[in-house]
């Protein structure tokens, strides 16, 4: 075979390097930020939400949402949030509550602004402020929707952690054409957000992987509760999950996806926002 002339060598490098140029301006960048909006005032110990975690270590329970902002105009939200006039959010004796929509604005970020909101599942405290966001998609798993909006209410009612009003503002999402049900495990959403099922804290919930263009983030939501479970691989106490086993094979899955332990962000423990630059006050950018 005759060799490649110096002229035939320099035009398939141009050709390689156009690929990848166009590649890369493809290819979706995202800045991820955690934003806590409240803090539980009960003094929980890391036993009170880990199976065989400390009986003696403190807990600083938050709650939070999580904004993936795009470089193509898209702002994403992990789960919404909540309103803090119901008997579920006055048994965590809240402090520091600030309404999901309002919190957002220190980034910048007004509530229209928010094009996509992934449900990691229909908790109460993840789902109430779905109507704070008039513009959003939203994206929940099929198999979490029917349970939620049909099963769950039949005799003998299975509705720990859910709220009927909810129920109502999913149906209206669905029949206004605002959600997509998700079919499954290991979906691509959007370009570089992929949603996992297994842990199984509710009847199909699911975490999310973000590939920013630099590393790989997992937004576990409540498939990781808190620290403990994922450092000391232990599942949450009962009532955490329908499958203990299942909880801790996503979370051995969850190391696979990533570069180190500290991008696997845990749904409910303070100590997030100790880890990460602040942003805010209570937000910080995960990177």
């Amino acid at each position: 075979m005759p060799s490649m002339t110096a002229k035939q060598i320099l035009l398939s490098l141009i050709i390689v390097c156009c690929c990848l140029t166009f590649a890369t301006a493809q290819q979706s960048h995202y800045k991820v930020y955690a934003i806590g909006f409240a803090r539980s005032g009960y003094p929980f110990m890391e036993a009170d939400w880990a199976a065989g975690a400390s009986k003696a270590k403190h807990l600083d329970i938050t709650f939070s949402i999580w904004l993936i902002k795009g470089d193509k105009g898209r702002n994403i939200l992990v789960d919404a949030g909540f309103y803090n006039d119901t008997k579920e959010a006055k048994e965590f004796q809240l402090t520091e509550y600030t309404r999901p929509d309002s919190a957002l604005r220190k980034l910048n970020v007004k509530p229209e602004d928010i094009t996509d909101i992934i449900i990691s599942h229909p908790h109460w405290d993840h789902i109430d402020g779905i109507d704070l966001f008039p513009k959003a998609h939203f994206w929940m798993q099929k198999e979490d929707y029917n349970y939620f909006v049909g099963q769950a209410w039949q005799t003998p009612k299975d509705t720990g952690g859910f709220i009927e009003r909810n129920v109502r503002k999913l149906l209206e999402l669905n029949l206004n054409g605002r959600l997509t049900l998700i079919n499954g495990d290991n979906k691509e959403i959007m370009p570089g957000i992929r949603v996992f099922t297994g842990s199984k804290h509710t009847y199909a919930s699911q975490y999310t992987l973000v590939n920013t263009g630099t590393n790989r983030i997992i937004l576990a939501s409540d498939n990781v509760w808190i620290y403990a479970n994922i450092v000391q691989m232990l599942p949450p106490v009962s009532g955490g999950t329908l499958s203990p086993t299942g909880y801790i094979n996503a979370m051995k899955r969850m190391k696979s996806m990533v570069s180190d332990i500290r991008y696997i962000i845990p749904g409910h423990d303070g100590k997030v926002f100790q880890k990460f630059i602040e942003a805010s006050h209570n937000i910080v950018e995960i990177k």
